[in-house]
C-alpha cells in the first residue's frame, strides 16, 4: 500500500507543479495557445466531475448535466450584459441559477433510477434548449449571447481582469483545485459513505436509516452546481454563451470524458478530459473525422478496461507493488531451502 501511494504522491505533485507553472513552461515547448487549451480543459474537468459526482459515486446516468452548465453560463451572461452587474455578483447569479434549476428539475429526477433517471434528465435538458431557441428574444437562440467582462477585483490601480491569459489560467485553476479539494471532502465524510451506500444496494442502504430519495437528491442538486460553475467558467473564459450548451450532446460528451478516465475516481474524469480533449485539438486540424478514433478509444475502454485509465494506473502501481514483494519471498524461500 505505501508504494502504491507513493506512485500517486509523486505522480500528484508532479501534475500540481506542472499546473502551478504551465503559463510560463508551455510557451517555450508550444506556444500560447496552449494554455487557452488547459484552461479550458480544467473547465470542462469540473464538468465532468459533476457527472462522475451523480454516476461514478451514486450511480445514476445522467445526460442533462448540460442544462445546469447552460443555466450557469445564461445567468453570468445577463448578470453582465443585461443587469449590468460587476464581475462576483454575476458570478455568483450563474451559479445560483444553475442550482435553482438543479433543486427544481431534482424534486423529480431522483423519483426515478436507472434508464428512467436518465431518460427524464434528457427531457428536462431538451425542454430548457428548446425554449432557449425559440425565445431569441431573451436568449438569442442559436445566436448566442457575447458579453463584456469586468475586472475581478481592484486593488488601487491594480485592476485584474480575465482578458490577461496568464490571469485567466490561475483564476479558473484556483477555482477548479478548491472544487475537487471540496469533491475529496465530501467523498470521505458520512454524505460520501452514503452516496456510495446507495450506488451500491439502495434497499440495504434505507435498512440502516439511510434515505435514498434525500441522498441522492443531495447527490443531484451538487452535481447541479458543479456543472453550473462549469458553465460559468466557460462563458467567461469564451465571453460568449449559446442555447447549444444546453443540448443533451454536451452532457454526452463529458459522459465518455468520465468513462475514459474512470468513473467512481476522484480526478479520472479530469484525466479522461484532459487526454480527449488534447486529441480533439491534436486530430482536428489533421483529420476531419477524429471523433472516430474518439469512438474506437471508448468502445476499447468500456471493453477491456471498464475501470478507465485511472483503474489501468491503479493495477499497475500495484503490479509494480507485487514484484518486488515476490522477488523477495522467492529469494527467502531458496535462503531457507539452501540450509
Amino acid at each position: 500500500m505505501n508504494r502504491r501511494n507513493n506512485f500517486f504522491l509523486v505522480m500528484g505533485i508532479f501534475v500540481s507543479a506542472f499546473l502551478l507553472a504551465a503559463p510560463y513552461i508551455v510557451p517555450f515547448f508550444l506556444n500560447t495557445f496552449w494554455v487557452n487549451i488547459l484552461t479550458e480543459i480544467l473547465i470542462w474537468s469540473v464538468f465532468a466531475a459533476s457527472i462522475n459526482l451523480l454516476f461514478g459515486y451514486t450511480g445514476l446516468l445522467s445526460f442533462g448535466q448540460a442544462l445546469f452548465f447552460g443555466m450557469g453560463a445564461y445567468g453570468v451572461a445577463f448578470g453582465l450584459s443585461v443587469f449590468g452587474m460587476s464581475f462576483w455578483p454575476a458570478f455568483l447569479l450563474g451559479v445560483a441559477t444553475a442550482t435553482v434549476t438543479a433543486a427544481i428539475t431534482g424534486i423529480f429526477a431522483v423519483r426515478l433510477t436507472w434508464s428512467y433517471f436518465t431518460i427524464i434528465t434528457v427531457v428536462f435538458s431538451l425542454i430548457f434548449y428548446l425554449f432557449a431557441v425559440g425565445r431569441k428574444d431573451i436568449t438569442n437562440g442559436d445566436d448566442g449571447m457575447a458579453f463584456q467582462i469586468p475586472p475581478v477585483f481592484k486593488i488601487g490601480n491594480w485592476q485584474p481582469s480575465l482578458l490577461d491569459i496568464t490571469f485567466q489560467y490561475y483564476f479558473v485553476l484556483a477555482i477548479v483545485a478548491a472544487i475537487y479539494l471540496l469533491l475529496w471532502i465530501v467523498m470521505r465524510s458520512p454524505l460520501g459513505y452514503a452516496f456510495i451506500a446507495v450506488r451500491e444496494n439502495d434497499k440495504r442502504a434505507s435498512l440502516i436509516g439511510i434515505s435514498p430519495y434525500r441522498v441522492r437528491y443531495y447527490s443531484f442538486l451538487l452535481s447541479g452546481t458543479l456543472a453550473g460553475i462549469a458553465g460559468v467558467l466557460f462563458a467567461l473564459f469564451s465571453r460568449y454563451t449559446t442555447a447549444q450548451y444546453m443540448f443533451w450532446t454536451v452532457s454526452g460528451e463529458g459522459v465518455v470524458w468520465v468513462v475514459v478516465g474512470g468513473t467512481g475516481t476522484l480526478f479520472g474524469p479530469a484525466l479522461g478530459t484532459a487526454l480527449l480533449i488534447i486529441l480533439r485539438e491534436e486530430l482536428s486540424v489533421h483529420w476531419e473525422h477524429f471523433l472516430i478514433l474518439v469512438g474506437i478509444i471508448v468502445i476499447i475502454t468500456v471493453t477491456f478496461e471498464p475501470s478507465g485509465l485511472m483503474g489501468m494506473l491503479n493495477r499497475w502501481s500495484t503490479r509494480r507493488r507485487r514484484v518486488p514483494a515476490e522477488a523477495k519471498l522467492s529469494s527467502t524461500t531458496r535462503r531457507i531451502a539452501g540450509s
